[in-house]
């Protein structure tokens, strides 16, 4: 979907989002409250430039606007494969953009992420995984990898990567697989206006996508294995 078209349907209210090579940044309203609105656009791959942008738009709002909620827009290839971004070091980049979005978080600012067209990698971890909760648009892509380039890592054929993938939703792709997993809150589709004020009612501290993936039957051990660490058991089966 085009993030104007998206705009128009998630900010009846009004916006004030401008787009700069790629990267989306302003403000919105929703539900009579003012949030900040940072993102991506046209599929776009995280090189140092975008990292920087948006890691340096959170800040703001953390410095100028105390706890005013934000909403990351997410639209991304995934981290940029240059050489100069390696050699910059790309990694260090993503991580303080995660390092950002989590001070917002701890400095009382509710962050809701929503990938309404493209999300894979690297860009979606730092971005829209980093919110209180994220979600999604019905045709959404959604993958961390794909499957030829995964079995090329992992040496797996292909072949049996695509069988795998028809039950289990680690290496499906898709955002009814993530919802699945727990790392989709929920899937959006209706209106969107009242579902992303919602989304900002219910948003907290703490991360629930480890619960969701039990409950839902996508991600069945994750829960369990954090139960035990904390309660202190030796026996992570149990």
């Amino acid at each position: 979907m085009n993030w104007n078209e998206l705009a128009a349907q998630l900010f009846p209210e009004g916006h004030a989002i401008t787009e700069s090579d790629s990267f989306l940044s302003g403000s919105a309203r929703v539900a009579g409250a003012d949030i900040a609105v940072v993102g991506t656009t046209d599929h776009a791959p995280i090189g140092v430039e975008i990292a920087l942008a948006q890691a340096s738009f959170v800040l703001r709002t953390v410095r100028e606007h105390p706890r005013r909620p934000i909403l990351i827009l997410v639209d991304t290839q995934g981290q940029r494969l240059r050489h100069r971004d390696e050699m910059l070091g790309i990694n260090s980049y993503m991580a303080h953009l995660g390092k950002c979005v989590d001070l917002a978080r701890r400095s009382g600012h509710k962050i809701v992420g929503l990938v309404y067209d493209q999300a894979l990698s690297g860009g979606f971890i730092t971005s829209g995984m980093m919110a209180d909760a994220c979600y999604a648009l019905p045709d959404a892509t959604i993958r961390v990898m794909g499957l030829p380039a995964m079995a090329r890592i992992t040496k797996v054929p292909e072949e049996r990567l695509t069988e795998l993938a028809a039950s289990n939703p680690v290496f499906a792709p898709g955002p009814e697989n993530y919802a699945r997993m727990g790392g989709i809150e929920a899937i959006w589709d209706g209106e969107l206006a009242a579902a992303l004020a919602k989304a900002f009612g219910d948003a907290g501290a703490a991360d629930m996508r480890s619960a969701r993936g039990l409950e839902r039957g996508g991600r069945k051990l994750a829960q369990p294995v954090i139960e035990a660490i904390v309660a202190g058991s030796d026996d992570l089966a149990s």
